[in-house]
């Protein structure tokens, strides 16, 4: 009995030794995020429906500010309030400083040989201080103004025909087709509302860059998208050794394909750009560049026709300040701070996407390399402990009382709670450009033409 009694509490101890042990190594487990039931294979994609912003937000609201998802069998986050932003675009930064990769956009982006698909390391940081100080630096922006003010009054003139002669007029391929102009001859020197083949192209390249399937007519599009590239640099080359030839060229303004040349040719550059790494970087400022500023016009106006009290007010500001004898232009932007309230107003891209690079702890959550973040800049927006009365269009909430009437709060990344072109270092390199673009063209159009809605309805629908 003795032998049997000392057996039993051996086994005792042992099973004492084996639970503390299990629960050690569960508590010391890495913690996961709060997150839904997932089914197999499909993880939590039957949660997203249509809209994926408005999916993870009502997620959120249930599950908190960080949530854990999968997309099939990728692991994402969903980061919803500006505290959350700030973890991930600042004080983890480093450990999400990539994009996430996917076929079409890398086969679309010549491998990612382009700058913002570009996985982050050498080249990224060479293509981004080359954004910054001259691609889309101010200098050159200074430069390429005569082309943005060309078209802006090709644009209003275009208005005023179409009003003068009671003709049907879409707006919003209106924009699409000022800002396509506006790029195009930025960046290549020539206006494609003259070249319908090559502006379809366009077209069709930003389009697909939002798919995930990959096919035969991604390659196609492709192809004929580098056909197009290499007969436009062919076409700079030859100008240019003309120029040269001449002894021209030193004080002619350059396009962004010409600056994009002349560092290919730079033996003393930190990198020599390839033809590819040139048509991939165009390929980026057309689908950053065009369908982006002219949805968030079309949205502004769309704003101010169903506030016609904020619609009174911008006209007013215009009016005071650049009177009624001359179009608006980019140097008048800086003067008038209700207008830029409206577009800082305006909604936004709704998330920023990106994917960790290493494995870090955030938020005593431990979060593995290759996970996928998105930044969910709609819920932000919605976020009552930052706004108030946050589903409300007021761009009162922008403007202070101080007598300048600028707010302190800018769309550079600075806030958290206002994220519209992202933030660190991977924000928006051409935000300069889309506010002088979206800026200018709203101001102009408002203040030249009368809005108003006819017919059965007293407001435009802007969904939600």
């Amino acid at each position: 009995m003795e032998a049997e009694f000392q057996s039993y509490i051996i086994l005792f101890l042992v099973s004492i030794v084996l639970v503390r042990t299990i629960l050690t190594k569960i508590q010391n487990k890495p913690r996961p995020p709060p997150s839904p039931m997932a089914l197999p294979v499909i993880g939590h994609l039957h949660l997203l429906a249509l809209i994926p912003h408005q999916a993870f937000h009502k997620l959120s609201s249930r599950y908190g500010s960080l949530i854990h998802i999968f997309l099939g069998s990728v692991p994402c986050l969903v980061a919803s309030s500006p505290d959350m932003a700030k973890e991930f675009l600042k004080t983890h930064e480093g450990s999400f400083s990539s994009r996430p990769s996917m076929a079409v956009v890398d086969y679309l982006a010549y491998g990612s040989s382009d700058f913002v698909f570009a996985p982050y390391g050498p080249y990224w940081k060479f293509m981004k201080k080359l954004c910054v100080s001259e691609l889309l630096g101010g200098r050159t922006l200074d430069q390429l103004l005569p082309v943005r003010h060309e078209e802006l009054t090709s644009f209003v003139q275009l208005i005023r025909k179409k009003a003068k002669a009671a003709e049907a007029f879409d707006v919003g391929a209106a924009l699409i087709t000022i800002t396509n102009n506006i790029i195009t001859r930025m960046t290549m020197g020539q206006s494609w509302s003259k070249n319908e083949r090559d502006a379809d192209v366009v077209r069709k390249v930003v389009k697909n860059l939002d798919l995930q399937g990959f096919g035969k007519r991604v390659k196609e599009l492709r192809d004929t998208f580098d056909t197009m590239m290499e007969r436009v640099i062919e076409e700079h080359q030859e100008t240019r050794k003309k120029r040269k030839e001449l002894g021209e060229g030193c004080d002619a303004v350059k396009d962004l394909l010409d600056i994009l040349l002349d560092i290919s040719e730079d033996e003393t550059s930190e990198f020599r750009l390839s033809r590819i790494n040139i048509k991939a970087f165009i390929m980026n400022i057309f689908a950053a560049g065009t369908d982006t500023s002219a949805i968030t016009t079309e949205w502004a106006l769309a704003e101010l026709i169903n506030h016609p009290e904020v619609m009174k007010k911008a006209i007013q500001e215009i009016d005071s300040i650049v009177g009624k004898n001359r179009l608006v232009q980019e140097s008048d932007i800086a003067n008038l701070p209700y207008l830029q309230a409206i577009v800082k107003e305006t909604p936004a891209a709704p998330l920023i996407v990106r994917e960790s690079t290493e494995a870090c702890s955030i938020g005593g959550y431990e979060i593995p390399a290759k996970t996928r973040l998105f930044v969910n800049v709609w819920a932000i927006n919605r976020d009552p402990n930052h706004w108030e009365k946050p589903l409300e269009f007021e761009p009162e909430r922008f403007v202070t009382e101080d007598g300048s009437g600028k707010s302190q709060l800018d769309v550079r990344g600075q806030h958290f709670h206002l994220l519209p072109f992202g933030s660190g270092r991977r924000g928006c390199p051409g935000t300069s450009l889309a506010l002088q673009v979206v800026q200018t063209t709203l101001a102009a159009i408002i203040q030249c033409f009368e809005w108003k809605v006819e017919g059965g309805s007293n407001n435009v629908d802007v969904g939600t």
